[in-house]
């Protein structure tokens, strides 16, 4: 059991390290999948001169796999995070989130919550909306999320007004959408973040 469980957790890490770009994490969230993906394993192969094998047959249920791509514009050129180098203060790092439903079932409520790494700001705007999505943002790394964050600001006669977040407090955007995922079925989102 132990040697399963090591394999369960190697997996899991490996996952998480898929996700982590440039200082950036994507978290996918869909009623606690991934804990019922790692619970609900229903097959396992052993042969005896071959190490586990942790097959993987989901039942009724989504699986989504949730890829983050990041790329800086420079010189009027988009370049793959992975081969830019060091980012420079005043550049751009769009960030794009792929999700596909590799399961059985659709997803249903399924959202995508995308990072604002420290050190950088939210660009405003560039988050596209359309009927089927909605975008909302976190200020407070990711406890609550809202179309327009607000926050108490102090007027010059002592009250309090409630106004809107600047986009330098965002830590997280969050994409959600208004059908479920369908088996096979592929979400792309996207969002940019400026250097400080």
């Amino acid at each position: 059991m132990s040697r399963l469980f090591r394999r369960t957790n190697v997996i899991f890490l490996t996952v998480l390290g898929l996700l982590l770009v440039g200082g950036a994490v994507a978290f996918a969230q869909h009623n606690a999948t991934l804990t019922r993906v790692l619970a609900g394993r229903t097959n396992i192969v052993t042969a005896a001169d071959e190490p586990s094998v942790l097959a993987e047959v989901p039942s009724n249920r989504p699986l989504i796999k949730l890829v983050l791509a990041a790329a800086i514009e420079r010189d009027n050129k988009t370049i793959p995070v992975e081969v830019a180098g060091a980012v420079s203060p005043g550049e751009v790092v769009n960030f794009t989130l792929n999700s596909v439903n590799e399961g059985s079932a659709p997803a249903r409520e399924y959202r995508a919550v995308g990072q604002i790494p420290p050190g950088t700001t939210f660009v405003a705007n560039s988050a596209p909306v359309d009927a089927a999505i909605q975008v909302r943002y976190s200020i407070d790394g990711g406890q609550e999320f809202s179309s327009i964050p607000m926050i108490d600001e102090k007027q010059a006669d002592g009250t309090i007004k409630r106004v809107a977040a600047p986009v330098s407090m965002y830590t997280q955007v969050r994409f959600e959408w208004a059908d479920a995922l369908a088996p096979g079925g592929k979400l792309v989102a996207s969002y940019q973040v400026r250097v400080k």
